[in-house]
Order: structure tokens, then sequence, then C-alpha cells
């Protein structure tokens, strides 16, 4: 019996070398606003944060990121050249800057070499991907990338060579490592959690994050295995409806017992690199109104604590999000961390379930079973 308890510690323990640490930061609004440039920016850098779940257009509006918090480091080549990035569920493409880049973007941001690195292959394909505010082009390399100690050899990836207009100059992050299918990647490009499957170094196909609320550290992106401590009050399993994002369906949003949106079903994406709830247009004036808001989203502190949860309805079971969650405090004011957005879908609307939703679970991202597990913290 004891022998058996130390055999499963210890293949509990190898499961756990996989945990990359995520790193709570500024966000970008928080930068530029500390600076005086956030009205600015904002006037001209306009942007439709819907384009990035059309299907088929490899397009990244990385705006999403404006106010992403959640950073972890990896590595790549030989020996290791490591980088900032996003752990990103909402796109599937790895990048990051090379020292063939000019762009005012690039120079203050670690740039791979690959004439240091002994394990790199270079390729005559290229990568572009579109941006609200202008594009990234590159070239495609391979080499060894190391993520929390898993060490997935020639991983394909991007090399960035021109990051146009202002927005990378402030963000706190080098590159975007996705984590959806394959099939939106752009120029055909095999994700890194499909060569961790393919090459077996992963004991389950599937990885799970865990997003920390206010100032708390402990955040994480953990590949291969779930952590029993986050889910002590058990796990809803929920089936994807793509194969693209982490898409799922939801059977309606409600206030109170009664629906509010989504009343004959809509689509939703679990996404990491989306930190606010992304909303359609039509269902996110209904909700300002419904809770009390500006047409801005501001609302104000002192009405936060009697404020209901937002219910979300998704297979058959109900998953709330608390006041304290999608409330957001910044230098005094308090507004809603909801976003009006249009995408619709052939299966109805869309919406993005991003940080402020997955602070609230434990999430565990399923390709085994393509499935999307929700516990709640």
């Amino acid at each position: 019996m004891k022998l058996l308890l130390l055999l499963a510690l210890v293949g509990l323990a190898q499961a756990f070398q996989t945990r990359v640490p995520l790193r709570r930061m500024k966000s970008l609004r928080q930068r530029l606003q500390e600076q005086g440039l956030l009205e600015s920016y904002l006037e001209q850098h306009p942007y439709n944060l819907a384009a990035k779940y059309f299907p088929g257009i490899a397009v990244e509006p990385l705006e999403n990121y404006m106010d992403d918090e959640y950073f972890g480091t990896i590595s790549i080549g030989t020996p290791p050249q490591e980088f900032t990035v996003v752990f990103d569920t909402g796109s599937s493409n790895l990048w990051v800057p090379s020292v063939f880049c000019s762009s005012p973007a690039c120079r203050n941001h670690n740039r791979f070499n690959p004439a240091e690195s002994s394990t790199f292959l270079s390729t005559n394909d290229t990568l572009f991907i579109a941006y609200g505010t202008g594009s990234m082009t590159g070239v495609l390399g391979y080499d060894t990338v190391n993520v929390a100690g898993i060490n997935v050899r020639n991983q394909i990836f991007g090399l960035a060579e021109t990051e146009p207009g202002d927005f990378f100059y402030y963000t706190p992050f080098d590159g975007i490592l996705g984590l959806a299918f394959p099939s939106i990647a752009s120029s055909g490009a095999t994700p890194v959690f499909d060569n961790m499957m393919i090459e077996n170094l992963v004991d389950r196909n599937l990885f799970s994050v865990y997003l920390s609320r206010d100032s708390q550290g402990g955040s994480f992106v953990l590949f291969g295995a779930i952590d029993p401590y986050y889910t002590t009050r058990g796990i809803s399993w929920i089936p994807l409806s793509a194969e693209t994002y982490w898409q799922i369906t939801m059977e309606s949003v409600s206030i109170n017992g009664a629906p509010v949106a989504c009343s004959s079903g809509c689509q939703a994406i679990v996404d990491t690199g989306t930190t606010l709830l992304a909303v359609p247009v039509r269902a996110l004036r209904i909700l300002l109104r419904r809770l009390g808001a500006s047409s801005g989203g501001e609302i104000s502190c002192g009405a936060v604590s009697n404020l209901p949860d937002l219910i979300f309805h998704i297979d058959g079971k109900e998953f709330p999000v608390p006041p304290r969650a999608y409330v957001l405090r910044s230098n005094g004011v308090c507004s809603l961390g909801l976003q009006g957005m249009d995408a619709p879908t052939e299966e109805g609307e869309l919406w993005i379930l991003g940080d402020v939703f997955i602070r609230e679970y434990y999430v565990i991202f399923d390709r085994a079973n393509n499935k999307v597990g929700l516990s709640r913290l």
C-alpha cells in the first residue's frame, strides 16, 4: 500500500514538472494610462475585436492584450534564449521578435538570434499575421522550444522581421504562444502543444490554467496534468462545438433567475488571450442598463456590493461570475469588465469568455476528448 502511494506521489510530482508559472504584471492599458497616453492611443488605434474569430482568416488583433496581465517564460534554441510570452488559447502560432527586425517594437524586446543556436533550421516560408493597427511579417524556422522543462524539438515558429506601429513597443511581452487548434494556425504551422502530444512529451493530452485574482500570485499553465488541489468542487465537462478555438455552446445568460442575453443559445470561446468578457453589442446594452452602468461601462463603486451575479448557462449547468470578478477597479474608478463585439457564427452570436470568467474557474483544455473542464474556485 505504501509503495503504491509512493509511486502515485512520484507520478504526480513528475506531472507537475510541466507547470509554467505566470507572472501578473501591469497591463498595457495601465502602462499607457500612467504615461498619459491612453486616450490618444485609443483614438489613433481603433480595432475590431471580432476579427480574431472569423474562421479562415489569419487575423490576430492584439489589442485584445491591452488589458492582459498574465505572462510566462519560455526559451528557444541551443543554448536557450528566453522570451516572455502570452499563453493564448485564442490563437495557434508561436512567434517572437528576431534580430532581423529593426522596428522600434522589436528593439526594446528580446530578439531571437538564429546564428547563436546550434539547433536552428531555416526555411524559405514566410509568416504574415494582420492586426487591427498594422501587421507582423516574418519567416518560419525550426528549433528546440523549452516550456517548463519540456523540450519540444524541431518546433516551427515565427521570427518577426517587422512589427509596424507602436502597439508592441509598449507591451510587456515579447511574443505569443498559441494553444488553439492547428486548423486556425497561420501558414499551416503545427502548434507547440500538438507537437508535445505527437512526441509523447505529456502524460495526458490536455493542459490546464489557473489565473489568480487581484494581486495574488500562483497563476500557471500546467501541461499534461490536472492539479487536484483546484478540483475539490468537481469538474464540469463541456463538449466543444468546433475544433478551431476552444468553442462551446451556451444556452443563455441570466440575472436574478431571468434570461437577459443569449436566450436562444449562442457560441462562446474560452480565451486566455482576452481579459474582458466580449459581448455582442446588443447584449452589452442590455447588461449595462440592467446593472446600472453608463454607456461607457462605468459604475458607482458604492453600488458594487449590491450587484447580482452574471449566470452563464452551459451544458445544462450554471456558471456564476460575481460582481467582484466582472467589476474592475482602477485609480478609484469602477467599470464593468465587458466589451462590445459582433462576430456572428453559423450557430448564432459569439461571446468571448476571457480572464474575467476564467479567474473564477480552474479551466482544463482537453484535446484527447475535445472538451473544456470547469472547476469552481
